[in-house]
Protein backbone atom coordinates (compact mmCIF):
# COMPACT_ATOMS: atom_id res chain seq x y z
CA UNK A 1 0.00 0.00 0.00
CA UNK A 2 1.10 3.47 -1.10
CA UNK A 3 1.74 5.79 1.95
CA UNK A 4 -0.65 8.75 2.10
CA UNK A 5 1.56 12.14 1.38
CA UNK A 6 1.19 14.92 3.84
CA UNK A 7 -1.00 16.74 1.00
CA UNK A 8 -3.49 14.56 0.94
CA UNK A 9 -3.90 13.78 4.05
CA UNK A 10 -4.43 17.19 4.86
CA UNK A 11 -6.83 17.44 1.89
CA UNK A 12 -8.28 14.87 1.07
CA UNK A 13 -11.25 15.45 4.23
CA UNK A 14 -12.44 18.64 2.39
CA UNK A 15 -14.27 16.24 -0.26
CA UNK A 16 -16.80 16.26 1.84
CA UNK A 17 -17.62 19.84 2.52
CA UNK A 18 -19.80 19.19 -0.76
CA UNK A 19 -22.45 17.81 -1.36
CA UNK A 20 -21.96 14.42 -3.98
CA UNK A 21 -18.84 13.24 -1.69
CA UNK A 22 -21.44 14.11 2.02
CA UNK A 23 -24.39 11.94 0.59
CA UNK A 24 -21.61 9.22 -0.83
CA UNK A 25 -19.94 9.70 2.60
CA UNK A 26 -23.67 9.48 4.37
CA UNK A 27 -24.68 5.57 2.47
CA UNK A 28 -20.95 4.46 3.22
CA UNK A 29 -21.61 5.54 7.00
CA UNK A 30 -25.54 4.41 7.70
CA UNK A 31 -25.50 1.68 5.42
CA UNK A 32 -22.34 0.24 4.69
CA UNK A 33 -23.14 -3.03 3.63
CA UNK A 34 -25.62 -2.24 1.55
CA UNK A 35 -23.78 -0.63 -1.03
CA UNK A 36 -20.15 -0.68 -3.20
CA UNK A 37 -18.25 2.67 -3.80
CA UNK A 38 -20.17 2.55 -7.39
CA UNK A 39 -23.37 2.55 -6.14
CA UNK A 40 -22.80 5.14 -3.58
CA UNK A 41 -21.93 7.36 -6.58
CA UNK A 42 -24.30 6.48 -8.93
CA UNK A 43 -27.11 7.28 -5.85
CA UNK A 44 -25.53 10.36 -5.13
CA UNK A 45 -25.88 11.94 -8.76
CA UNK A 46 -29.00 10.81 -8.65
CA UNK A 47 -30.24 12.61 -6.22
CA UNK A 48 -28.40 15.55 -6.87
CA UNK A 49 -30.38 15.68 -10.29
CA UNK A 50 -33.69 15.40 -8.41
CA UNK A 51 -32.61 17.83 -6.02
CA UNK A 52 -31.62 20.18 -8.88
CA UNK A 53 -34.93 19.58 -10.31
CA UNK A 54 -36.89 20.54 -7.88
CA UNK A 55 -35.11 23.92 -6.66
CA UNK A 56 -35.21 26.60 -8.87
CA UNK A 57 -32.84 30.07 -8.24
CA UNK A 58 -35.30 32.20 -6.00
CA UNK A 59 -34.80 34.71 -9.08
CA UNK A 60 -36.23 32.17 -12.00
CA UNK A 61 -39.88 32.72 -9.43
CA UNK A 62 -41.23 35.89 -10.26
CA UNK A 63 -43.83 36.83 -7.71
CA UNK A 64 -47.24 35.12 -8.25
CA UNK A 65 -45.75 32.19 -9.40
CA UNK A 66 -45.04 28.72 -7.93
CA UNK A 67 -43.29 25.83 -8.86
CA UNK A 68 -45.12 22.30 -8.98
CA UNK A 69 -44.19 18.84 -9.50
CA UNK A 70 -47.04 17.67 -12.85
CA UNK A 71 -46.73 14.10 -14.91
CA UNK A 72 -44.76 14.28 -17.73
CA UNK A 73 -47.19 14.67 -20.75
CA UNK A 74 -45.49 11.24 -21.97
CA UNK A 75 -46.48 9.27 -18.76
CA UNK A 76 -49.69 8.78 -16.92
CA UNK A 77 -50.25 9.21 -13.20
CA UNK A 78 -49.86 6.21 -11.47
CA UNK A 79 -47.64 4.39 -13.88
CA UNK A 80 -44.61 2.03 -12.36
CA UNK A 81 -42.33 4.84 -14.07
CA UNK A 82 -43.90 7.79 -13.98
CA UNK A 83 -42.20 10.64 -14.74
CA UNK A 84 -42.40 13.91 -12.81
CA UNK A 85 -41.33 17.39 -14.47
CA UNK A 86 -41.27 20.19 -12.67
CA UNK A 87 -42.99 23.48 -13.66
CA UNK A 88 -43.02 26.95 -13.03
CA UNK A 89 -46.84 28.47 -12.89
CA UNK A 90 -48.49 31.39 -12.76
CA UNK A 91 -51.20 31.71 -10.38
CA UNK A 92 -51.87 35.58 -10.61
CA UNK A 93 -49.90 38.58 -12.68
CA UNK A 94 -49.85 42.30 -13.55
CA UNK A 95 -52.31 41.50 -16.30
CA UNK A 96 -54.66 39.46 -14.13
CA UNK A 97 -54.57 42.44 -11.93
CA UNK A 98 -55.44 44.98 -14.61
CA UNK A 99 -58.46 42.92 -15.98
CA UNK A 100 -59.84 42.92 -12.38
CA UNK A 101 -59.46 46.56 -12.16
CA UNK A 102 -61.15 47.27 -14.61
CA UNK A 103 -64.51 44.91 -13.79
CA UNK A 104 -63.69 40.99 -14.90
CA UNK A 105 -66.04 38.83 -12.31
CA UNK A 106 -63.90 36.28 -10.32
CA UNK A 107 -65.65 33.08 -12.13
CA UNK A 108 -64.27 34.44 -15.35
CA UNK A 109 -60.66 35.14 -14.15
CA UNK A 110 -60.47 31.68 -12.27
CA UNK A 111 -61.24 30.22 -15.56
CA UNK A 112 -58.61 32.16 -17.35
CA UNK A 113 -55.95 30.85 -14.39
CA UNK A 114 -56.68 27.29 -15.12
CA UNK A 115 -56.80 27.93 -18.84
CA UNK A 116 -53.31 29.77 -18.38
CA UNK A 117 -51.71 26.71 -16.11
CA UNK A 118 -52.81 23.63 -18.09
CA UNK A 119 -51.35 25.50 -21.32
CA UNK A 120 -47.83 26.66 -19.32
CA UNK A 121 -48.09 23.21 -18.28
CA UNK A 122 -48.08 21.67 -21.51
CA UNK A 123 -45.67 24.31 -22.79
CA UNK A 124 -43.39 23.04 -20.01
CA UNK A 125 -43.62 19.15 -21.44
CA UNK A 126 -46.20 18.11 -18.57
CA UNK A 127 -50.12 17.94 -17.96
CA UNK A 128 -51.83 19.48 -14.97
CA UNK A 129 -54.61 17.30 -13.44
CA UNK A 130 -57.93 18.90 -12.14
CA UNK A 131 -56.53 16.89 -9.06
CA UNK A 132 -53.77 19.36 -9.77
CA UNK A 133 -55.74 22.81 -10.50
CA UNK A 134 -57.72 21.48 -7.57
CA UNK A 135 -54.89 21.43 -5.06
CA UNK A 136 -53.24 24.86 -6.50
CA UNK A 137 -56.53 26.88 -6.26
CA UNK A 138 -57.94 25.42 -2.88
CA UNK A 139 -60.71 24.13 -4.83
CA UNK A 140 -62.44 20.44 -5.35
CA UNK A 141 -61.05 18.66 -8.54
CA UNK A 142 -64.75 18.84 -9.70
CA UNK A 143 -64.98 22.59 -9.68
CA UNK A 144 -61.33 22.65 -11.62
CA UNK A 145 -63.27 20.68 -14.03
CA UNK A 146 -66.11 22.86 -14.29
CA UNK A 147 -63.79 26.03 -14.63
CA UNK A 148 -61.90 24.11 -17.22
CA UNK A 149 -65.24 23.13 -19.37
CA UNK A 150 -66.28 26.64 -19.00
CA UNK A 151 -63.35 27.96 -20.56
CA UNK A 152 -63.58 25.59 -23.61
CA UNK A 153 -66.81 26.33 -24.40
CA UNK A 154 -66.81 30.02 -24.54
CA UNK A 155 -63.54 30.01 -26.50
CA UNK A 156 -64.21 27.18 -28.39
CA UNK A 157 -60.97 26.22 -27.68
CA UNK A 158 -58.89 22.36 -26.04
CA UNK A 159 -57.13 22.75 -23.26
CA UNK A 160 -54.60 20.02 -22.43
CA UNK A 161 -54.96 17.70 -19.78
CA UNK A 162 -54.44 14.24 -18.85
CA UNK A 163 -58.41 13.44 -19.83
CA UNK A 164 -57.85 14.61 -23.36
CA UNK A 165 -54.29 14.04 -23.93
CA UNK A 166 -53.39 10.48 -22.60
CA UNK A 167 -57.57 9.87 -22.97
CA UNK A 168 -57.85 9.31 -19.24
CA UNK A 169 -61.44 8.96 -17.00
CA UNK A 170 -64.80 9.85 -18.82
CA UNK A 171 -63.37 12.71 -20.86
CA UNK A 172 -64.48 12.19 -24.71
CA UNK A 173 -60.73 11.27 -25.96
CA UNK A 174 -58.40 13.69 -27.64
CA UNK A 175 -58.91 11.69 -31.06
CA UNK A 176 -62.06 12.11 -31.16
CA UNK A 177 -62.15 15.85 -30.95
CA UNK A 178 -59.63 15.89 -33.54
CA UNK A 179 -61.83 13.39 -35.95
CA UNK A 180 -64.60 15.73 -34.52
CA UNK A 181 -62.95 18.80 -35.89
CA UNK A 182 -61.65 17.55 -39.50
CA UNK A 183 -64.75 15.49 -40.42
CA UNK A 184 -68.02 17.25 -38.93
CA UNK A 185 -66.48 20.84 -38.25
CA UNK A 186 -64.23 20.45 -41.65
CA UNK A 187 -61.52 22.08 -40.75
CA UNK A 188 -57.84 21.74 -42.33
CA UNK A 189 -55.57 18.95 -40.31
CA UNK A 190 -53.12 21.95 -39.86
CA UNK A 191 -55.98 23.87 -38.05
CA UNK A 192 -57.17 21.20 -35.79
CA UNK A 193 -53.83 20.55 -35.00
CA UNK A 194 -53.23 24.25 -33.87
CA UNK A 195 -56.22 24.21 -31.94
CA UNK A 196 -55.30 21.23 -30.48
CA UNK A 197 -51.72 21.50 -29.20
CA UNK A 198 -51.03 18.17 -31.51
CA UNK A 199 -48.55 18.10 -34.28
CA UNK A 200 -49.25 17.38 -37.85
CA UNK A 201 -48.20 13.76 -37.49
CA UNK A 202 -50.39 12.91 -34.62
CA UNK A 203 -53.19 14.60 -36.50
CA UNK A 204 -52.39 12.20 -39.92
CA UNK A 205 -52.18 9.55 -37.88
CA UNK A 206 -55.52 9.83 -36.00
CA UNK A 207 -57.32 10.50 -39.84
CA UNK A 208 -55.71 7.02 -40.94
CA UNK A 209 -56.79 4.83 -37.38
CA UNK A 210 -60.22 6.75 -38.52
CA UNK A 211 -60.76 5.85 -42.04
CA UNK A 212 -59.35 2.17 -41.36
CA UNK A 213 -62.34 2.22 -38.49
CA UNK A 214 -64.73 3.83 -41.37
CA UNK A 215 -63.58 1.01 -43.68
CA UNK A 216 -64.36 -1.57 -41.40
CA UNK A 217 -67.59 -0.57 -39.80
CA UNK A 218 -68.97 0.24 -42.91
CA UNK A 219 -68.48 -3.62 -44.29
CA UNK A 220 -70.31 -4.41 -41.86
CA UNK A 221 -67.15 -5.82 -38.85
CA UNK A 222 -67.97 -5.50 -35.29
CA UNK A 223 -65.76 -3.31 -33.18
CA UNK A 224 -63.91 -6.43 -31.85
CA UNK A 225 -63.01 -7.35 -35.05
CA UNK A 226 -62.22 -3.90 -35.73
CA UNK A 227 -60.11 -3.51 -32.29
CA UNK A 228 -58.30 -7.15 -32.78
CA UNK A 229 -57.39 -5.94 -36.80
CA UNK A 230 -56.38 -2.44 -35.95
CA UNK A 231 -54.90 -2.28 -32.09
CA UNK A 232 -57.45 0.59 -31.92
CA UNK A 233 -59.00 0.43 -28.13
CA UNK A 234 -62.31 -0.13 -28.05
CA UNK A 235 -63.15 3.04 -26.20
CA UNK A 236 -61.94 5.24 -29.18
CA UNK A 237 -63.76 2.62 -31.85
CA UNK A 238 -66.89 3.01 -30.04
CA UNK A 239 -66.20 7.40 -30.22
CA UNK A 240 -65.53 6.77 -33.57
CA UNK A 241 -68.38 4.73 -34.44
CA UNK A 242 -70.37 7.40 -33.25
CA UNK A 243 -69.06 10.46 -35.30
CA UNK A 244 -69.86 7.46 -38.68
CA UNK A 245 -73.28 6.79 -36.89
CA UNK A 246 -74.07 10.11 -36.69
CA UNK A 247 -72.40 11.93 -39.33
CA UNK A 248 -70.90 10.04 -42.25
CA UNK A 249 -72.67 6.71 -42.72
CA UNK A 250 -75.21 7.64 -45.70
CA UNK A 251 -72.78 10.64 -46.67
CA UNK A 252 -69.92 10.74 -49.15
CA UNK A 253 -67.17 11.86 -46.57
CA UNK A 254 -64.04 12.10 -48.33
CA UNK A 255 -60.96 12.71 -45.91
Amino acid sequence: MLPISKAEQCYKPAHNRFLKPAIENFFKTELPKAFGPDIRCFLADRLIKIFNANNRDINSIKPGQVLWNAVHKDTKSGAPNMKLVSVVLALINDDDITKLENGLKMPEHRQNVVARMLEEAFSQDALLSMRDIGLLLCTSSSYASYMRKVYEAKHNATLPHPGNMQDVGNCITHKYQIIYKCVVEKKSPLKVARETNHSMKAVDRYLRDFNCVKTLYLDDKDKHYIHFVTKISLRVIDQYIDIINQYVKGLEVAL
